[in-house]
């Protein structure tokens, strides 16, 4: 995992960070509590999904589910199966190593953080987790939305089938992984509704900001004082398509200088900043004064959305890793938070 996490860790900044906890044990024969699917919807087994390394076939529903990296583990929530492993979230994470959406999700099924029904949570911020993945005795390991190396894909297949990602390290749609994990867990049903209805979310949600529609955006990191001060969010990544499916419109400098790009980011010299051209311009920020700073600085001042007073600084690691690790749970948890924001920058744009 290690080139693709450079990259995200200078893409990022601390959103990169993978996982952190110290580990918890749940009991040795628990499985996965699903609660979530109907024996109507259930999908029959054997079942073979394709991915970036080959394809796997899972022979019968699994009942042991382990995930790494984001998204996986809170989909599998979304569906109703607690996994009996999943990495912790230190970034953005709170003093259970999880988040208040995940939280939320593990208690309506009586699995909540520091109780003997608990997923095991392992720390992913060296790397994948190998000895404390197998030490769960999973059935399945989900990484649907994940930067695997073919290495870390033949290490983890030698525990249990993997169910990697589709085409792109960290490209996963969120729709895409809900519907890859729910035929992995036999309940494509369910994925479907759960589509369905956090796509009906988004979109009732932006129905009450209309100023959002067709406005320009670029979605980026920016830090002040740096010649290399600038990434930039492409079309492979989550962020930018949450905001298309909110009505707003990537910006062309952004479309024209990433098309056919199969990187979630790109770097952007800061002396030309001027050229990022866009109505609103998001990022994340370390604090209030960052901010400030951006503002201030004699080269990201002069991007056109900065000038405006269109800029989205986020300074909230939890709601910037809702949006980064987007999935059916974190985005509805997102949506109350983050379009206030984007309103307000849509109206000075």
């Amino acid at each position: 995992m290690a080139p693709s996490r450079l990259r995200g860790l200078i893409a990022a900044a601390a959103v990169a960070v993978m996982s952190l906890s110290a580990c918890s044990t749940g009991p040795a024969d628990s499985g996965t509590a699903a609660t979530g699917g109907s024996s109507a919807s259930a999908d029959a087994f054997p079942v073979t999904i394709e991915h970036a390394f080959g394809e796997t076939t899972l022979a019968e529903k699994p009942e042991r589910v382990a995930t790494v990296s984001w998204v996986n583990a809170d989909v599998s929530l979304a569906l109703g199966v607690v996994p009996v492993g999943m990495p912790a979230d230190s970034y953005g994470g709170n003093e259970n190593q999880s988040t208040p959406w995940k939280d939320a999700k593990l208690e309506e099924l009586d699995a909540a953080i520091g109780t003997e029904s608990a997923p095991v949570q392992y720390s992913e911020t060296d790397g994948i987790a190998f000895d404390d993945i197998a030490a769960t005795n999973p059935d399945v390991i989900l990484a649907a939305y994940s930067g695997l190396s073919q290495e870390d894909y033949d290490t983890l297949s030698k525990i249990a089938p993997v169910v990697a990602y589709p085409e792109v390290a960290y490209g996963t749609a969120w729709q895409d992984s809900t519907r890859i994990i729910g035929k992995a867990l036999g309940l494509s049903g369910d994925a479907e509704q759960l589509v369905s209805e956090t796509e009906q979310a988004i979109t009732d949600a932006a129905a009450e900001y209309p100023q959002l529609e067709g406005k320009t955006f670029i979605y980026g990191n920016l830090e002040p004082g740096s010649a290399d001060g600038v990434s930039v969010y492409t079309a492979n990544d989550n962020r930018p398509r949450f905001l298309t499916e909110l009505g707003m419109v990537q910006a062309d400098v952004v479309a024209e200088n990433t098309k056919g790009s199969e990187e979630f980011f790109i770097p952007w010299s800061a002396e030309r900043a001027n050229e990022l051209d866009s109505d609103i311009f998001v990022t994340w920020v370390a604090d209030e004064a960052t901010k400030e700073a951006i503002a201030g600085d004699p080269l990201l001042g002069q991007i056109p959305a900065v000038q405006k007073g269109a800029l989205v600084a986020d300074s909230d690691n939890t709601l910037t890793l809702s949006i980064s690790a987007a999935n059916p749970l974190s985005l509805v948890w997102a949506l109350d938070r983050f379009l206030p924001m984007l309103g307000e920058a849509a109206d000075k744009a």
